[in-house]
């Protein structure tokens, strides 16, 4: 998932180095020499601590205390068998509150106060952008599940954050997978994007979308833009009307979608309309209503009506646990820590160095999300999934491999 408020971004790393200097200037000498999960004393210590940092309330704390459920049962489960190498893993989480700054006050207390040997990055891109330099410069293994910017991995001059990975596949390939589907599924030829315009996902989403819709020989008849918060949309969703597209692509998140299908639906637009993983949360039909959403579809990372016998397991661990069905970012949190742990287990080490040298070695992972190898820049090649709602539920409607 990419981030919320883009305009933070700025201030936010620069916020980020101000406060690692101040952090570095207040250590002792053990804190300075030591990365966080190459410490004497976390290679004697009965356990494993692995962070979490998290929006656990804020506006996208439906996403990250999704992950925090996910990986809660994973170490729950991996504890119950052994744990990693005999030692039990233990979750720190701490609340970043959805909001840049606290996420990099969050990620230097893990580094410097809790000593982790790993962290579960922030669920948001722009989140986990503010302390990926926190995590190279402790070089302390960061995995994010949903930030899915390719700036998350790769900065925007093409050198790598060498201890931040991700579980979730980038925002290009939504983009490709959705106008594929658009165009092959759909048959879609006249459509429309309406993308929130103060997000790098949705622009990133809507850029990729809208190459690969004219590459499949669509044609893209209005192309309109929101900005989060707002909360009216028909003066643009009627000019996106009048343009008559018979498919309409609006990447953005659940908060301004929901209301944004509402209004579509109650102004007599009956076309298709399509987003990506920011549309996956319960509160998306609470404020779009069941009925609304028929024929809408999202790209995500894992369907829990995916009969495959793994994924149906985990679902009903999870309903054993949460008495409720997974949704994909339950899934990813779940995957992260087991990421997370093949990567300890082959390193033979909790040395932050050698478990990054795990994790980017990483190939044929099989988990929940599916099973994926990491590329060059630290990011999974793996299956997108194709979601129906169909009164307010979510529905298996295909697979897509890369």
């Amino acid at each position: 998932m990419a981030e919320k408020k883009t305009l933070k971004r700025f201030a936010s790393v620069f916020l980020a180095s101000s406060l690692i200097m101040g952090a570095l200037a207040g250590c002792n000498s053990e804190g300075t020499s030591t990365a966080g999960g190459g410490s004497s004393s976390d290679t004697t210590s009965d356990v494993i601590k692995i962070g979490a940092n998290l929006e656990l309330s804020g506006a996208v704390a439906s996403y990250g205390s999704s992950i925090a459920n996910g990986a809660e049962l994973a170490v729950e489960e991996i504890n119950a068998a052994g744990g990693i190498d005999g030692k039990q893993i233990q979750l720190v989480k701490v609340d970043n509150k959805s909001e840049n700054s606290e996420a990099t006050n969050a990620a230097i207390k893990l580094a410097t106060k809790d000593k982790v040997t790993a962290m579960i990055a922030p669920a948001t891109s722009g989140n986990v952008i503010a302390t990926a330099q926190i995590a190279n410069q402790y070089k302390i293994p960061t995995v994010t599940a949903s930030g899915t910017a390719p700036t998350v991995t790769e900065n925007e001059d093409g050198t790598l954050n060498d201890f931040v990975f991700r579980t979730c596949f980038i925002d290009p390939f939504q983009g490709i997978v959705a106008a594929n589907f658009a165009s092959n599924e759909l048959g879609a030829k006249n459509v429309a994007i309406y993308a929130d315009n103060a997000s790098d996902y949705a622009k990133g989403l809507a850029k990729s979308f809208k190459e690969q819709i004219e590459a499949n020989g669509g044609t893209v008849v209005a192309e309109e833009a929101y900005v989060a918060d707002d909360t009216d949309f028909k003066s643009t969703l009627t000019r996106i009307k009048s343009a008559n597209p018979d498919f309409i692509f609006i990447p953005g998140y659940y908060e301004e979608v929901g209301l944004i299908v509402k209004q579509a639906r109650e102004l007599g637009i009956e076309a298709p309309l399509m987003g990506a993983d920011g549309w996956d949360s319960p509160t998306l039909v609470d404020l779009a209503g069941a009925e609304a959403l028929n024929n809408t579809f999202i790209t995500n990372h894992y369907s829990s009506q995916d009969p495959e016998e793994t994924i149906q397991g985990f679902v009903e661990a999870f309903k054993g646990k949460y008495s409720e069905s997974p949704n994909a970012f339950h899934a990813l949190g779940y995957d992260t820590v087991y990421y997370i742990k093949d990567a300890i287990e082959r390193a033979g080490s909790t040395d932050g160095e050698a478990i990054q040298k795990a994790l980017a070695e990483t190939k044929d992972l099989s988990l929940i999300t599916g099973t994926f190898s990491v590329d060059e820049k630290h990011n999974p090649v793996k299956s997108a999934t194709v979601l129906e709602y169909v009164d307010g539920n979510q529905v298996f409607n295909s697979k897509v491999n890369p």
